[in-house]
């Protein structure tokens, strides 16, 4: 069962949308009814376009964003890269809470005469115990304000959110991109402990929620960006196993299962007359003895979307293209030729010997 599913494709994007989202919606339909399940849609809708804006902004410094994944928590652009300047990860960050505050801006007359000053400022005037009955529309004016919330809080200075990033790119100015990623972390780390002592001591589920999702994304940035640096100056060709095994498009897959289990290989370059053709994954070949059978062909399930890369690329480069790509391992090629397979096991050892090479241990 997919995780997730397409919804649409804008500016070349695909939106998709995590099952969870499923049960967001129920819940709400079940607590508040059909305007709690207008509110998260139209939240989501927000969120959409925070995420576009900052997508688009990337794909002005020629950073491709594949697709943006919408969650209950929140939205997430797949980047290929790191924005390579801190002035270009300022305005990618900024992007998003801006659009936040432009509709803010943009909205706000013609909500005004649609609903009424009462109903617009419900909301605000709920949390003062000074509102008025606002009628049925009010769930449309909660949906905009909440657009001050979302810039609000992403701009809280503290991985992940955008304020972090913002923080990052401005310490990049006056210090090394890991020591700023350092401070941005250890703020999310506080933030979210903040949030969860606010979700205990009010019983509040959704902001200990919250506090998990904050500490654990700040920590995941943190761990991503010291490998990214420790195994920065290594290229494939330090670490290129020198023998690989390659199968057919015509190989079964029980001819398959007999390679991984007499070697350490997981992932097989498809080739055929000399060439490659496709690409076999781990996982598309576990999914592909339990779908169909071990005489089942290697072309009925090999991938062909995924590129060969060249045996001089950076390791931290091909990291980002398996991440990209959703891939554990990628065909690797000298001239026109393929000359192995690197696999982020390999990169995994790089770092750790290298990290520990650094620690003197």
């Amino acid at each position: 069962m997919r995780s997730s599913f397409k919804l649409t494709r804008i500016f070349d994007i695909d939106i998709r949308v995590h099952i969870t989202f499923l049960l967001f919606l129920l819940f709400f339909f079940v607590t508040s009814g059909p305007n709690g399940v207008v509110l998260i849609l139209g939240i989501f809708v927000c969120v959409t376009i925070h995420e576009l804006c900052h997508s688009l902004a990337a794909m002005h410094f020629g950073i491709k964003v594949k697709k943006i994944m919408l969650l209950p928590i929140g939205g997430v652009a797949s980047m290929s890269d790191e924005p390579g300047k801190p002035f270009q990860e300022l305005v990618i960050s900024l992007a998003g809470p801006m659009s936040n505050i432009l509709i803010l801006l943009i909205f706000y007359l013609p909500l005004r005469m649609l609903l009424g000053n009462d109903t617009l400022m419900y909301p605000l005037l709920a949390m003062t115990g000074k509102a008025r009955f606002a009628g049925g529309f009010s769930v449309i004016a909660y949906i905009y304000w909440l657009n001050l919330v979302l810039a609000a809080f992403n701009m809280l200075p503290a991985f992940p959110m955008d304020g972090g990033r913002v923080l990052r790119a401005l310490l990049s100015y006056r210090m090394s991109r890991r020591k700023a990623t350092n401070i941005a972390v250890r703020l999310g780390h506080v933030f979210a402990l903040f949030f969860a002592y606010i979700g205990i001591v009010h019983g509040n589920i959704f902001l200990l929620i919250i506090a998990v999702f904050v500490y654990t994304a700040a920590s995941n940035e943190g761990l991503q960006v010291n490998v990214s640096e420790t195994i920065r100056g290594y290229t494939i060709k330090d670490i290129l196993p020198d023998d690989f095994i390659s199968v057919s498009p015509e190989t079964h897959l029980g001819q398959v299962l007999e390679f991984v289990l007499h070697s350490h290989q997981e992932d097989f370059p498809v080739m055929e007359s000399g060439h490659l053709v496709g690409f076999l994954t781990k996982k598309d070949f576990i999914r592909g003895l339990h779908v169909k059978n071990s005489e089942a062909g290697v072309s009925e399930i090999m991938r062909t979307d995924i590129p060969a890369i060249r045996v001089n690329t950076p390791l931290h480069e091909v990291r980002k293209l398996m991440q990209l790509h959703g891939t554990g391992a990628m065909p690797v090629i000298a001239g026109d030729k393929v000359i192995g397979m690197i696999t982020a096991g390999d990169i995994d050892r790089v770092y750790i010997t290298a990290n520990d090479l650094t620690e003197g241990i």
